[in-house]
């Protein structure tokens, strides 16, 4: 059979068009989701870190009924540090708390007689303890302590029953930490033996709720550093370490997120502030913005 010239014209215009994207609209569908992208991904990422955040709290909350739980057992809370039986070594407050934290099993495998280095202590010295630690900061589970040369050039010694195996431990593997006790308003590493902090986790002094006399919900007990300010600890340190005593407690001294801060004092990754524990146990975000004369006067026990 033949075909006409306009019989075909006929059927080609019968037979469906395939469809397909121009160069042009390839470029605004690209340019439309990127626009999309950049306006969900800050708020995705603000979501995240509000999650993170209510965590941090959550952590904060959990060592906050510890220490009243350790408070109802004993009278008393724990010391910021206290020596081992040699006095080279220190243990932080956090050590007293894990049976309250349901760490039963790896509170007795530490025998706070011996030195925070000897060897049957390498397994605490290896565990993080999750609610130890703030979801936003950026950290490995472990740091290494370092010996503080600037400390043993001028001949002091951290503890005058403390030998060369103090020195010769170092440097010092430990597991991080994000919470650390309010030592005060003064630095807790100026001097050795530390001075006298005003603030509730001192050296081989436990205080009491009582000593608190501003009241418990006026009195910040515990606050977070990032790693990236000082590494911390919730184990202990050897007294010959940098910085020692700053590793397990913090001061309120510059303010937060303060880039001139002391290594002492406290910091946070959330933007705009920190997470702070008071006496109470309630939990509270303290903004960067606060007023230094206030923020000086939580702390502190009178």
């Amino acid at each position: 059979m033949n075909y006409q010239p306009h019989d075909r014209r006929n059927r080609m215009r019968t037979m469906p068009r395939r469809s397909a994207l121009t160069v042009l609209e390839l470029l605004v569908a690209i340019g439309a989701s990127g626009m999309l992208a950049a306006l969900l991904l800050p708020a995705i990422g603000s979501a995240r870190e509000s999650a993170r955040r209510v965590q941090c709290v959550n952590h904060q909350h959990q060592i906050g009924v510890a220490l009243h739980a350790h408070h109802n057992s004993h009278s008393r809370l724990p010391a910021g540090w206290t020596y081992d039986s040699e006095g080279f070594s220190a243990y932080g407050w956090a050590v007293a708390l894990l049976p309250m934290l349901e760490r039963e099993a790896l509170a007795r495998q530490i025998d706070v007689r011996r030195s925070v280095a000897a060897a049957p202590h390498e397994r605490a010295r290896l565990t993080s303890l999750e609610m130890m630690l703030c979801p936003s900061d950026i950290a490995d589970p472990t740091f290494i302590l370092y010996e503080d040369t600037d400390l043993l050039s001028t001949g002091v010694q951290p503890n005058p029953s403390t030998s060369q195996n103090a020195v010769s431990c170092m440097p010092l593997e430990l597991p991080t930490a994000n919470y650390l006790g309010v030592f005060g308003t003064i630095e807790p590493d100026d001097m050795i033996p530390a001075p006298i902090g005003d603030g509730t986790f001192l050296e081989n002094h436990a205080t009491r709720f009582r000593d608190l006399t501003r009241g418990l919900t006026n009195t910040i007990v515990v606050g977070e550093r990032t790693m990236a300010q000082a590494p911390s600890t919730w184990f202990g340190v050897v007294l010959s370490g940098e910085d020692a005593a700053a590793r397990v407690v913090g001061s309120m001294l510059e303010g937060l997120n303060n880039s001139v801060a002391d290594e002492c004092d406290f910091s946070s990754r959330h933007p705009g502030g920190a997470n702070f524990l008071w006496g109470d146990g309630h939990v509270t975000f303290v903004s960067e913005d606060v007023d230094l004369d206030l923020y000086h006067l939580w702390p502190k026990l009178r």
